[in-house]
């Protein structure tokens, strides 16, 4: 394989990242509506924790459990604040 072949396919998964991102955006939004009518907060430290544990066990490799917590505290965070946008009635 070469350079050109390689990026080929980077660009092919960030097409598909970026569509798994909006899409769990949009879900992440549905929980905002639900949090909303019920009155409940936005942060869950323990759903986060649980979504950390199960990323690490899942996780082959080659990035390690600290990069992939990582990734998902930001993935976690937009989220997060997409949440707070909706429960302030914006």
């Amino acid at each position: 394989m070469d350079i050109d072949s390689i990026r080929t396919q980077i660009d092919q998964l960030d097409d598909q990242l970026l569509e798994l991102f909006n899409r769990r955006a949009a879900l992440a939004l549905s929980i905002g509506e639900i949090k909303k009518v019920q009155q409940l907060a936005v942060y869950d430290p323990n759903r986060e924790k649980r979504i950390f544990s199960r990323m690490q066990q899942a996780n082959l490799g080659p990035l390690d459990n600290s990069a992939i917590v990582r990734l998902f505290e930001r993935v976690i965070d937009e989220s997060r604040s997409l949440e707070r946008i909706l429960t302030k009635g914006k």
